[in-house]
């Protein structure tokens, strides 16, 4: 993920058991999983332990990730979980792929 080119990032994360999605938006992917996996956050994310990455994409250009955001929290559940299956069937977490 390093280099020069400035990236913004749609992503979805979820708790221990994988009950809970959150979807968000950041210029910093690495930085904002990292707070989320240490608490940092307040509100939501912190109240359901929300702190595993299962899902993301890139963009260019802010305002595509924040239309892609948004689109992505008006649709269903349903939705969400097929997304999250399609790039990440095993649920795992994508921390560890996104700081290498």
């Amino acid at each position: 993920m390093a280099g020069t080119e400035k990236h913004s990032y749609v992503y979805i994360m979820t708790n221990r058991v994988n009950r809970v999605l959150y979807t968000g938006v950041t210029n910093d992917l690495v930085r904002r999983v990292f707070e989320h996996r240490n608490g940092m956050g307040e509100g939501f994310t912190a109240r359901y332990k929300v702190n595993k990455l299962v899902y993301f994409e890139v963009f260019r250009d802010i305002e595509e990730a924040i239309n892609r955001e948004n689109q992505i929290k008006g649709g269903s559940r349903k939705k969400k979980l097929a997304l999250v299956e399609r790039m990440n069937p095993e649920w795992r977490d994508l921390y560890e792929e996104i700081i290498s």
